[in-house]
C-alpha cells in the first residue's frame, strides 16, 4: 500500500504533467458587458492536441469564450492561462499568446487590397521580422495545404465563400499557431461551400492541432472532436465525448437544443 508521502508526491507529479499537458486552462472566470454578465463561473481545461466543438443557441457567449482566449475581450474575474502564460494588462503576456494562437473568424477578415499571398504572408513578415521571401514561400506552403495554390494571386473580392474561408485558415497557420481557434468557420458560407472548408478543417484535426470551434456542425463534432461543449446563457452546462453527448444528453436545456438543430 502506498503511504501518504507516496501518494501526495504522486499527485505533485500528476499535476505538473498535467499543467505541461494543459493548453488551455480556465478557471472561476466571468465576463460582463457593462450590467449584462455574458460569462459566469467558466471552468475549462483543454489538454495539447485535444479538439473540441463548442455549441450552444444563439447569444450563450460561445463566441465570446474563445474570444477571450487571445483577449480580443477582457475577462473581469478568474484567470485564463494559455501556453503556460497567463493573460492578464500585460502587453507582452497577450503578444506572447496571440503569436502561439491562430483565429478564424465567420466572415474571414482578409485584406480586400492585398492577394492571397499577401494576406497569408502579412503578419509573418510584420510580427515575426520573416524575410518576405521565406514568408511567400510559407505562405504558398499553406495555401497548398488547404488546397488553393493556384488562387494565389487573387484578391478576395475574386473568390468564393468557401475559397476566401481557406485563405483565412492558411494565414493563421502561417504564424505556427500551437492552437487554433474558430468562431463559426462555417456558418457565412453556402452550403457546397461549407463542406470543403470542413474537409480542410479535418485535415487540420488529423494533424494534431489543439483546436476549439464554435460550430452547429454536428457531423463535423462527430467526426474529429474529442469533447462537445453546450453552453446556454453564458454557463457550460454540459459536455462530454461526441457518441454520448448526441445519444445521450442529460440536460433538458441540451435536450431541447439537439432536437432543435438535429430535426431541421
Amino acid at each position: 500500500m502506498a503511504t501518504e508521502n507516496q501518494t501526495d508526491s504522486r499527485r505533485k507529479v500528476a499535476s505538473a504533467m498535467d499543467s505541461s499537458e494543459m493548453a488551455i486552462s480556465i478557471t472561476d472566470m466571468h465576463k460582463w458587458f457593462g450590467e449584462f454578465h455574458v460569462l459566469k463561473n467558466i471552468n475549462l481545461k483543454v489538454r495539447r492536441g485535444e479538439r473540441i466543438v463548442i455549441c450552444g443557441p444563439s447569444g450563450s457567449g460561445k463566441s465570446t469564450l474563445i474570444r477571450c482566449i487571445n483577449r480580443l475581450e477582457e475577462h473581469q474575474q478568474g484567470s485564463i492561462v494559455v501556453d503556460g502564460t497567463e493573460l492578464t494588462h500585460d502587453l507582452k503576456n497577450i503578444e506572447k499568446i496571440r503569436s502561439e494562437v491562430g483565429m478564424v473568424f465567420q466572415h474571414f477578415n482578409l485584406f480586400p487590397h492585398l492577394t492571397a499571398l499577401e494576406n497569408c504572408a502579412l503578419a509573418p513578415i510584420w510580427v515575426r521580422r520573416t524575410p518576405k521571401a521565406k514568408a511567400d514561400e510559407a505562405a504558398m506552403k499553406y495555401l497548398e495545404r488547404v488546397r488553393i495554390p493556384e488562387q494565389a494571386n487573387k484578391y478576395p473580392g475574386q473568390l468564393s465563400g468557401g475559397q476566401q474561408q481557406r485563405v483565412a485558415i492558411a494565414r493563421s497557420l502561417c504564424m505556427n499557431p500551437r492552437i487554433m481557434l474558430f468562431d463559426e468557420p462555417t456558418s457565412a458560407l453556402d452550403p457546397e461551400m461549407i463542406k470543403e472548408v470542413l474537409e480542410v478543417m479535418v485535415e487540420l484535426a488529423e494533424s494534431g492541432m489543439t483546436m476549439l470551434v464554435v460550430t452547429h456542425e454536428m457531423g463535423f463534432a462527430t467526426a474529429v472532436a474529442h469533447r462537445v461543449i453546450f453552453m446556454d446563457f453564458g454557463e457550460i452546462i454540459e459536455q462530454n465525448e461526441p457518441h454520448e453527448f448526441f445519444k445521450n444528453p442529460q440536460h433538458d436545456r441540451t435536450k431541447l437544443f439537439l432536437s432543435q438543430i438535429l430535426h431541421h
